[in-house]
């Protein structure tokens, strides 16, 4: 089956393709091409610090008042059962089930003052992963696909990845939205299944080298036949990036970068044995390989009913997973160019429920900024005796976003068009958050 359309509409979208014009070719989709919508076309030129950026995106929102902003003083109903630990850090204090982080806590910088004035779960996830407010169904480009767009594809790696998904409540969220599918996030599944192998770059049971060499000489065809073809650049545009995914799937570089079978038993039992573990140690190989952004998907964290027994299953498995990737990083000499955020689209609130919970509250929550210039060993901002309200150094979604584009060597001022010919600003707001940076 191959459906091309030969009009001669020219599409902003960032896969070259309108919602009316396109290219199926579905007479490659055993080498898994749907792959060509993952690839960039625009690069960056301002300074970078980073090189790499991965966000673990604490889906549901962490409480900040049983983890990284204790209230040991607050009376029972604020300050909830957990006790405060000494941390590497002098005079910082978090939650007796983060000791490992506590070991590591002079390595980063601790947020305690983001905040926006949003309750609900897929309008506040939507705001904070692409620093621009809007609906729930998500009306913004999301942080890594922009990166997709302004950093483009390099090597035989996807720009974008998610592992194991896009964060996800009803429906899909953080998605590219109108820069189209090959900004979209390269989704890698759960890397701690048994048998662990990446969908897309796999060679499928029953096609043998003489099938890929067929294959690939079909792609050959489709170059020549768009060589013919004028005034339709998007048969140009999915050649191009069709070629990528073929590259992609054949590559030693892309294979290597998924491989976590390849890690020694013992690095895989110091991350942990889990989803979320294993994730952050591919997120550590992905970055490792030339990858640019990536998103480790750890939900689970909204917790209206009896939060301290939820608590007390995730929170040592965040503290086992995020301390080894912060030590590995450092080990390898990775943090120094790849910048490690961690975060949720809010954090709890203050008093525990009749049900023995936390609800959603926008207006503060913590998190956790490492590597690429961070400075090491730093608390910035503060709440309020209760945990309620910021009274010092408010971080907003923008500064956020901000902050990491400027980090990557991109202008979050830069205006982009869409498919309707509008120009956009990558952002609107913000600015980025210098405290950081020593």
């Amino acid at each position: 089956m191959l459906d091309i359309s030969l009009s001669n509409q020219r599409s902003q979208l960032c896969n070259g393709v309108s919602r009316r014009n396109f290219v199926r070719m579905g007479a490659l989709a055993p080498l898994g091409l749907s792959l060509p919508q993952l690839m960039a076309a625009d690069t960056g030129a301002r300074p970078a610090r980073a090189k790499s950026v991965i966000l673990i995106y604490l889906g549901g929102g962490l409480s900040h008042h049983d983890s990284f902003d204790m209230k040991p003083d607050a009376v029972e109903q604020i300050r909830g059962k957990y006790k405060s630990i000494a941390t590497t850090v002098p005079g910082l204090e978090i939650c007796e089930l983060l000791p490992k982080t506590a070991q590591v806590m002079n390595k980063l910088t601790l947020v305690r003052s983001g905040t926006h004035e949003n309750d609900h779960h897929e309008t506040a996830t939507n705001w904070v992963l692409s620093g621009r407010f809007g609906t729930p169904f998500g009306d913004h480009p999301a942080i890594g696909a922009i990166v997709a767009h302004e950093t483009g594809f390099s090597g035989s790696v996807p720009p974008y990845v998610a592992v194991p998904k896009n964060p996800s409540f009803t429906w899909e969220l953080g998605k590219s939205v109108w820069l189209g599918g090959r900004c979209e996030s390269f989704k890698a599944g759960n890397p701690n299944d048994a048998n662990y192998r990446v969908r897309d770059l796999s060679t499928p049971a029953g096609i043998t080298p003489q099938s890929l060499e067929r294959r690939k000489s079909l792609l050959a065809a489709v170059d020549q036949l768009a060589d013919r073809v004028k005034g339709s650049d998007q048969i140009a545009t999915y050649d191009e990036f069709s070629r990528k995914a073929a590259e992609m799937v054949l590559s030693p570089q892309a294979q290597a970068a998924f491989a976590i079978e390849r890690e020694e038993a013992k690095t895989r039992d110091d991350y942990g044995r889990s989803e979320f573990g294993q994730s952050v140690l591919l997120a550590r190989r992905l970055v490792e390989n030339g990858v640019r952004f990536v998103t480790v998907n750890y939900g689970g964290w909204d917790h209206h009913d009896e939060i301290f027994k939820g608590l007390d299953r995730k929170l040592p498995e965040f503290d086992q997973g995020y301390s080894s990737l912060i030590l590995d990083l450092d080990q390898r000499g990775l943090l120094d160019d790849t910048l490690v955020l961690a975060m949720g689209e809010f954090g709890r609130t203050p008093k525990v429920n009749d049900k023995a919970g936390r609800d959603h509250w926008g207006r503060a929550g913590s998190m956790l900024w490492a590597g690429a210039g961070v400075a090491r060993g730093q608390v910035l901002g503060a709440t309020d005796k209760n945990g309620a309200f910021v009274t010092d150094r408010p971080v907003r979604p923008a500064d956020v976003a901000w902050t990491v584009y400027e980090s990557l060597g991109i202008d979050p001022a830069k205006e982009l068009l869409t498919p309707e010919g509008r120009p956009v600003s990558i952002l609107a707001e913000g600015a980025t958050v210098t405290e950081l940076f020593s």
